[in-house]
């Protein structure tokens, strides 16, 4: 039996898809030809008009955010995001945070800045599912934790720092300049600037310059 012909794909079709694609990989916008840009610079400027006209975020200049990305910037929470920054879908990004320029959080990802804040730095890149919690409950013994205050110390990540899949940062760390976290590590202590850690609680394993 002779198969029916497949429908030819639709212009908005194809750019719905793309748009999808793009959303979960958002590296690709940056390697759009002229002709793909002029639709979706567009999109990308429309995107980001909305979040700043409902929330207290700025963006730098020639960022992509996944429109399935979920951003909250209360006042006094503000996210502020620089230049070529990426965020793909299915993030949850709650201020105080601050991304430095070309910094990538890929899909899955959940920030919570508390009060004191997220700060990251340039050419950080971070993969997907990490978690970050720059506050913590009160765990008195006397009264359940949910009614007990938080306390927030602040989370800071330096420039050039590559974070793995499904890593998990907790209040008060600082991670310095051009760190390596491996995939499932959780963070609980400062790492000093070059360190490549791994495990639960992480560990040192290694430094960075030896990798030349």
């Amino acid at each position: 039996m002779t198969k029916p012909a497949s429908k030819p794909m639709t212009k908005q079709a194809y750019q719905a898809q793309h748009k999808k694609r793009m959303s979960y990989m958002p590296w690709l916008y940056f390697n759009l030809k002229p002709k793909l840009l002029a639709w979706a610079k567009p999109w990308q400027d429309e995107v980001q008009a909305q979040l700043m006209a409902l929330e207290t975020i700025s963006f730098g200049d020639n960022c992509f955010i996944a429109p399935e990305a979920n951003l909250f910037a209360e006042p006094n929470r503000s996210i502020t995001i620089g230049d070529q920054c990426m965020i793909a879908a299915d993030n949850f990004l709650h201020g105080p945070i601050s991304l430095g320029n070309e910094v990538a959080i890929n899909h899955g990802c959940s920030f919570d800045g508390g009060s004191a804040g997220i700060i990251i730095g340039n050419q950080t890149r971070i993969a997907n599912n990490v978690t970050i919690y720059a506050f913590n409950h009160g765990m008195h013994p006397d009264s359940p934790i949910y009614q007990q205050n938080a306390n927030s110390k602040g989370v800071i990540i330096g420039k050039d720092v590559w974070i793995g899949a499904q890593a998990a940062i907790v209040d008060g760390v600082t991670i310095g300049d051009c760190a390596v976290i491996g995939m499932n590590a959780t963070i609980t202590k400062d790492v000093a600037a070059y360190a490549i850690v791994a495990g639960n609680p992480a560990k040192v394993i290694g430094d960075r310059r030896d990798k030349v």
